[in-house]
């Protein structure tokens, strides 16, 4: 039962990470994008929010994927009067993202993700070796 109960919990880190992984590649992909209509509000960076669950079919906590936050820090603004979204003045609104933590954060959850990878595969070659020995 232990050995399942790691399994699961670990599968349960996979979950909030690969989780994390599409919120990152969102903000990423927004980067750069513009609103569709002049002086108003881009795209707004989310920031992902873990939470603690009991998983009372194996009597223990795991994580889950909590509530997909908006980052409330200041868009970045560039003078730029020809364009479709500027506004009276000429200044564009982008996203405040910036890719450098974005890209920071996806190499911290990919690493995260491959632990919990590392931890079933693990629980995996301990539960097999067990069978071998059973067995002779």
């Amino acid at each position: 039962m232990d050995f399942l109960r790691s399994m699961v919990i670990a599968a349960s880190g996979l979950r909030a990470q690969a989780g994390r992984m599409r919120i990152i590649a969102e903000n990423i992909a927004n980067a750069d994008s513009t609103s569709p209509t002049a002086g108003a509000d881009p795209y707004r960076r989310k920031i992902v929010t873990f939470r603690s669950e009991m998983d009372r079919a194996i009597d223990a906590q795991v994580v889950a994927l909590g509530r997909v936050k908006t980052d409330p820090s200041d868009f970045r603004i560039k003078h730029e009067p020809g364009h479709p979204a500027a506004d009276a003045n000429g200044n564009v609104k982008y996203p405040n993202v910036n890719s450098l933590i974005e890209m920071t954060d996806l190499r911290e959850a990919q690493r995260s993700y491959e632990a919990n990878i590392n931890v079933i595969s693990a629980s995996r070659r301990m539960i097999q070796r067990t069978i071998e020995i059973l067995k002779s």
